[in-house]
C-alpha cells in the first residue's frame, strides 16, 4: 500500500514535470493524474512557449511508462502506469456531474479535476488521498469537498537576500594597492556572495572593486573608454565590468523595470566580440504570455512573426545603441538610418534570437548568450538553456522578480531564483556572479511607476 495518493492539478505539471517525479518519492506514494489534465495538457502542447515545452517533456514521461494495469470498475476507469520508481495513476469517471460549458471551460475543467481528487478517496480506500494544485482557488474548491489540499514546498521557500554590495570602511592609503589582494586580509568576515565591494574611507573618498576567487578587482574610469553605452550608476559599473573582465562564467542580474540590465548586457556582449574573445551573441528570451499585453502568439503566422513581440526589447536596445552610434547629422533619427545601423550590428555580432524550444539538440559555441526575462522560464528551461553552451560561452542572465507574467511560477521557483540561490555557494565547475540592479534610469515615468506602485505593493505586502 502506498504511503501517499497525490491527485494532481494541471498547473502542478505545467511548472515542472519534476514536481511529479518528487511527490513520488521512488515510488512510496501514488500519482494522480485526472483525465481532464490530460486533456489540458494534449492542448497545451502544442504552444510554443515555456508551458508548451513542459506538456511535451511530460508526454515524453508518458511514452516511457509501461501500463502495469487497467482497472475498469463501476464509474472509475484507471490506468496503472510505471516508469522506474515512479508509480502514476491516469483517473477517469464514466459521468461527471459536472458538465462542460464552452464559455466557462477552465471553471468546468476545474470542477472535474476536482471530482475526481474527491472520488479517489473513494476508490484508493484507507490511503491518504490529498489534492495538490499551487491555484490557491482550486484548493478551495477542494476544501468545500472536505479534501485534504497541499501547494508545493518551492512555494513557501526563501528567495535569497544575499549582500552582492558590501560597504566596508578602509584607509584611503590601501586604495592604491588593492589589485590582486585576497579580500580577506580586508574583509576577514568576507562571504562567497559579496561579489562587489564599496570602500569608503574617512575622508569621504571611495574605491569599487570586484571580488573573483577572493582576489580583488579595482574599478577604474578606464574600464569604460571608448565605449558607445557606458554605465551610469555604481551597480551597472559592477555589472559592466563584470561582464568586460570576461572572468565568469554565469552572470546573474535581478534588476528593476528601466534599470538598464538589457541594455548593458548586449553593450557589453558587442565589446567581448571586438575584442575577439567571442564570435556571436545568442538572445535567449521565452515567450510567455502576459496578460497585459493581450497577444497570442498561436495565432500569428511564421517564426520571425510569433516571436518579433517577444524579441521587442532587444530591438528596441539595438535601436538607442544605434542613435548612440551614428553620428549627428539630420539623418541621424531618420528611420532609415536606424534600421540600417542595427542590421549592420545584427550582421557584425552575428546576433541570433533562440527560443528555448530551438535548443534542444543545438550546442552553441564561442557565443555571449544573454538569456532575457528569466524569471518567467522554469529550472528545466534553465537547465535545457545552460546544457546547450559549452565551454567557450558564456552566460547572462538578466531578470526581474517583480514581473513574472508566467502564472504557472513565482518568485521562490522561477530559473532566475534558482540561479540567484546556486551564487550563495561556491562551484567547482565554474565562476559565477550576481548584483541586483535596483535604480530606474529609463527616465522620470519609470521613476514615478516605481515610486507610486512598487512602495505601494511593498506597504500593502
Amino acid at each position: 500500500m502506498a504511503d501517499k495518493v497525490y491527485v494532481i492539478d494541471t498547473n502542478i505539471v505545467l511548472q515542472n514535470i519534476q514536481h511529479v517525479k518528487n511527490l513520488s518519492e521512488d515510488g512510496k506514494n501514488i500519482v494522480v493524474i485526472p483525465e481532464t489534465v490530460l486533456i489540458e495538457l494534449e492542448d497545451k502542447k502544442r504552444q510554443t512557449d515555456e508551458l508548451g515545452f513542459q506538456a511535451r517533456e511530460f508526454a515524453r514521461f508518458l511514452a516511457e511508462s509501461k501500463v502495469k494495469e487497467v482497472d475498469i470498475s463501476g464509474n472509475y476507469r484507471v490506468v496503472k502506469l510505471y516508469n522506474e520508481n515512479y508509480n502514476i495513476h491516469l483517473m477517469s469517471k464514466t459521468e461527471y456531474d459536472s458538465d462542460i460549458e464552452a464559455r466557462h471551460i477552465a471553471e468546468s475543467n476545474d470542477k472535474r479535476i476536482i471530482e475526481i481528487a474527491d472520488a479517489a478517496r473513494n476508490y484508493y480506500k484507507g490511503q491518504k488521498v490529498i489534492f495538490v494544485s499551487i491555484d490557491i482557488y482550486a484548493r478551495m474548491f477542494g476544501l468545500f469537498k472536505n479534501l485534504k489540499t497541499e501547494s508545493l514546498r518551492e512555494d513557501r521557500s526563501e528567495v535569497p537576500r544575499a549582500q552582492f554590495l558590501k560597504n566596508v570602511e578602509l584607509d584611503s592609503s590601501f586604495f592604491n594597492t588593492l589589485e590582486n589582494m585576497n579580500i580577506k586580509k580586508i574583509d576577514p568576515e568576507y562571504n562567497i556572495e559579496n561579489f562587489c565591494y564599496e570602500f569608503v574611507s574617512n575622508d569621504g573618498n571611495k574605491a569599487y572593486a570586484l571580488i573573483h576567487k577572493e582576489r580583488i578587482l579595482p574599478l577604474s574610469e578606464d574600464d569604460f573608454k571608448g565605449l558607445k553605452i557606458k554605465p551610469v550608476n555604481t551597480r551597472q559599473r559592477f555589472f559592466m565590468k563584470a561582464i568586460l573582465s570576461n572572468l565568469y562564467n554565469i552572470l546573474v542580474i535581478d534588476a528593476k523595470a528601466g534599470s538598464g540590465k538589457t541594455l548593458i548586457a548586449v553593450a557589453s556582449a558587442m565589446r567581448l566580440i571586438d575584442k575577439g574573445l567571442y564570435d556571436k551573441i545568442v538572445y535567449v528570451r521565452n515567450s510567455i504570455e502576459s496578460l497585459d499585453k493581450g497577444a497570442d502568439v498561436g495565432f500569428l503566422s511564421g517564426n520571425d512573426e510569433k516571436f518579433r513581440i517577444y524579441n521587442m526589447a532587444l530591438y528596441d536596445t539595438l535601436e538607442f545603441i544605434s542613435k548612440r552610434m551614428l553620428k549627428k547629422t539630420e539623418n541621424k533619427e531618420s528611420v532609415e538610418s536606424i534600421n540600417s545601423k542595427i542590421t549592420e550590428m545584427m550582421e557584425k555580432y552575428r546576433i541570433e534570437k533562440l527560443w528555448p524550444g530551438e535548443a534542444r539538440g543545438r550546442t552553441l559555441s564561442d557565443a555571449v548568450v544573454i538569456l532575457d526575462e528569466w524569471q518567467n522560464s522554469s529550472e528545466n528551461t534553465t537547465q535545457l538553456i545552460l546544457s546547450r553552451l559549452d565551454n567557450s560561452c558564456i552566460a547572462i542572465v538578466i531578470g526581474s522578480n517583480r514581473q513574472i507574467d508566467n502564472l504557472y511560477l513565482n518568485k521562490y521557483n522561477n530559473g532566475l531564483t534558482s540561479l540567484l540561490k546556486l551564487t550563495l555557494h561556491e562551484h567547482e565547475e565554474l565562476s559565477m556572479f550576481a548584483i541586483d540592479l535596483q535604480k530606474a534610469v529609463r527616465g522620470k515615468f519609470a521613476e514615478f511607476s516605481e515610486r507610486v506602485y512598487e512602495n505601494k505593493k511593498q506597504r500593502l505586502s
